[in-house]
């Protein structure tokens, strides 16, 4: 259930912990690919006999393709604001990666609204605090703290 807002409401938000997103898998396809975007063939990424004699026991995700999903994985539970033209990505604090992301695991994301800015009339910029879970592991793949200019009509 989406819950449409007030861009003025946001800053009563604050604090406010939003429904984790849905589960999604991490396929060998996905890291291939984003190791062709990127240029990133290092093996313990694509190369499956390889990274099996890791410490990892396996292919990982890149940290940056895990980063590079956030976005995705926040619209899912993000509070839908009246009047919004666009979200832009304005950037990131804090990132962390903290455990590796196994090929053929799930990941989520949860979400803290930290902190809102009025920046101009239309412009409201945001600060989340993302934790990227891994499915039945405790330590989080990820922090990080995503910034959001909301512009609204």
């Amino acid at each position: 259930m989406t819950v449409t807002i007030k861009a003025a409401d946001l800053p009563s938000l604050v604090g406010q912990e939003l429904e984790p997103s849905s589960w999604l898998e991490i396929t060998q396809e996905r890291v291939n690919r984003f190791a062709d975007a990127t240029n990133d063939h290092q093996f313990i990424h694509i190369d499956i006999e390889q990274a099996a004699k890791t410490p990892f026991g396996g292919t990982i995700s890149h940290g940056f393709l895990t980063l590079s999903l956030v976005p995705f994985l926040m619209a899912e539970k993000a509070w839908e604001v009246e009047g919004a033209e666009m979200a832009i990505n304005y950037g990131s604090d804090k990132v962390r990666f903290l455990a590796p992301v196994p090929v053929g695991s799930r990941i989520r994301a949860r979400q803290v609204l930290l902190e809102v800015t009025q920046k101009t009339r239309d412009h409201w910029l945001t600060k989340t605090a993302v934790t990227i879970e891994i499915e039945n592991q405790e330590k989080p793949a990820m922090i990080a703290e995503i910034l959001m200019i909301i512009v609204v009509k």
